[in-house]
């Protein structure tokens, strides 16, 4: 990739200069976020996203840049997806699952606890369920 100016370690400047490529290119953006990665004394500039990931990086020419795009495997979709780097279809399908997933977990606590006979199971359960929950976030 050839440019007008050396790149800039600003991360507008460089998503910029992703962006007016794969414009020329005809190749949409990526879904997630863009960030400079430092490699020893240079960096790059890294944008994943679910479907592809781009790679800017300078060259010993300060008019030439590197531009690499991947695109992304099956696994590496998931992945992507995982960590919330999928489109907005995707992220509205995720929180209206997890609202179900809440909504399930809270109606069962509720009907469980209406039964005498599996209180205590309910209270021990859940009481249990809690202190491995924190006990699983305190240690990572």
């Amino acid at each position: 990739m050839s440019l007008k100016t050396p790149l800039q370690k600003e991360l507008s400047h460089l998503v910029n200069a992703v962006e007016q490529e794969l414009n020329k290119q005809e190749v949409s953006l990526p879904t997630g976020k863009a960030k400079i990665k430092k490699i020893g004394q240079s960096f790059q500039l890294e944008w994943t996203g679910a479907n592809k990931d781009v790679v800017l990086e300078p060259t010993l020419n300060p008019l030439i840049a590197q531009l690499k795009i991947k695109k992304t495997s099956w696994h590496r979709h998931f992945v992507q997806l995982h960590k919330a780097k999928g489109g907005v279809a995707f992220k509205v399908y995720a929180t209206i699952l997890a609202i179900g997933l809440l909504f399930l977990l809270i109606s069962g606590f509720i009907m469980a606890w209406q039964l005498p006979k599996l209180r205590k199971m309910t209270l021990v359960s859940t009481l249990f369920g809690l202190v491995f929950f924190i006990t699983m976030f305190m240690s990572s």
